[in-house]
């Protein structure tokens, strides 16, 4: 299994690559932005794109997405509950003075347990809301390793913020401790932004985790 994270564009958002060797297909994760960049990974690593999903519609997340499709194909994918902030992207940009890009196309809409083939690994869709309303996270097992995409559900040492379009604290709450904390301690996580973890880290440091920070 090839998986290949970078980040890319302003807020430097993790995009990532899941290829599958044998039969050459691949999963695009949150193209937030630099689609040529993004691109010439896939054309480097020998794998045609079949899938772009996306772990919420945050502008960092979803902003590259159509000019990616344009360069590697793909049948794109978003929860329904983002698709306000898929089609709002002047208001997402307005607030940081950022160049308001192409709205993407949505083919399809991802709901709790959609599951897409990649060779003989499969990745599954868990709806974890509380960031926005459509967030999702994304589990796969291959090659002996669990690992999970959290977007921005959760990070390494702390969890999305709740402050925006839609976020709420007690649903961001439950999403990780109804979803993300039932895997398995070793599944790894990438995060939608900064370095990545460790289910069994986060359950035994992460603050608001413990306990030891209550979001209001």
């Amino acid at each position: 299994m090839h998986v290949q994270t970078f980040p890319v564009g302003p807020f430097q958002c993790n995009c990532s690559i899941l290829g599958d060797e044998a039969s050459g297909t691949a999963i695009l994760v949150d193209p937030g932005d630099e689609a040529p960049r993004i691109a010439a990974a896939v054309a480097a690593a020998g794998l045609t794109v079949t899938q772009i999903v996306h772990t919420h519609a945050h502008v960092d997340h979803i902003g590259g997405t159509a000019a990616v499709q344009r360069l590697v194909g793909g049948r794109t994918w978003l929860h329904a509950g983002d698709r306000f902030l898929a089609e709002g992207f002047a208001m997402q940009c307005a607030p940081f003075g950022l160049p308001v890009p192409e709205e993407p196309s949505i083919d399809a809409w991802l709901e709790e347990g959609t599951r897409f083939e990649l060779g003989s690994a499969r990745l599954e869709t868990l709806h974890t809301p509380g960031h926005t309303p459509g967030s999702c996270s994304f589990v796969i097992e291959a090659d002996g390793r669990q690992i999970v995409f959290a977007g921005d559900t959760l990070f390494a040492g702390s969890i999305g913020r709740t402050d925006l379009w839609g976020g709420d604290t007690a649903t961001i709450l439950r999403s990780l401790r109804g979803k993300l904390l039932a895997l398995d301690d070793e599944a790894e996580v990438v995060c939608g932004h900064g370095p990545g973890t460790t289910i069994g880290r986060e359950r035994r440091a992460n603050p608001f985790l413990t306990g030891a920070i209550r979001p209001d």
